[in-house]
């Protein structure tokens, strides 16, 4: 089982980055609810700079009508932004750039190219197997990447799928293994459990899980 056992941090950067590249560009759609977009869109354009002023400048006026006159701005009632997307997409945004000059800065790479949120995951996906070489730098990625895939989910309001699996874990022992379609894994949810594997992310994060792929666990 130990071979089955692929949680090592850059494995679940991964899937973390799999999750972001799948689920960031519909925050752009979530942003103005109503908004139609086709079926076929493009990806999802890059937030404009000026984002955050506009932002502050809405939560202000809008604060202010209120505590003058109870009232709610003109022209924010037929398709308001959604500020709590806004500001998951701003996190992310600046949340990937940094952790893709931190990642190159650890390498010795040169600074990266501007590029889209998309682009600079697909980047950062391919240095992992060098990434894997340091443990500091493939905790960093993988705590980075699951944090703003988490907050990328919730801004979506999505709820993943979790299915109970027979059987026990074969590290704690404990009956709490379940599998979650969307990532085709199988993960046990114990957070006691512990492997014998004196690098895997369960000895020094408490929100870590172990996590094998759903091929591997069904021929182990």
């Amino acid at each position: 089982m130990a071979e089955a056992c692929e949680d090592r941090p850059t494995a679940q950067a991964a899937l973390w980055i799999g999750t972001l590249l799948q689920q960031f560009p519909e925050l752009s759609t979530e942003l103005v609810p109503g908004r139609t977009t086709p079926a076929h869109r493009p990806a999802a354009p890059r937030p404009p700079a000026d984002l955050g002023t506009r932002l502050r400048e809405e939560r202000e006026e809008q604060l202010l009508l209120r505590q003058r006159h109870g009232l709610v701005a003109p022209g924010h009632g037929a398709a308001p932004l959604r500020l709590h997307v806004s500001d998951a997409i701003r996190d992310i945004t600046d949340g990937v750039l940094e952790l893709e000059e931190a990642v190159r800065d650890r390498l010795g790479l040169p600074r990266p190219r501007r590029a889209s949120v998309p682009e600079r995951l697909r980047r950062i996906a391919s240095l992992l197997d060098r990434v894997a070489a340091d443990t500091v730098l493939a905790a960093h990625v993988r705590d980075e990447t699951r944090r703003m895939a988490r907050r990328c989910a919730r801004a979506l309001g999505d709820t993943e799928t979790v299915v109970r699996v027979a059987g026990r874990c074969p590290w704690c022992d404990s009956v709490s293994l379940r599998a979650f379609p969307d990532r085709a894994a199988v993960l046990c949810v114990n957070p006691a459990c512990r492997c014998p594997e004196p690098d895997c992310g369960c000895h020094d994060d408490p929100a870590y899980r172990h996590t094998w792929d759903e091929g591997e666990w069904t021929r182990a």
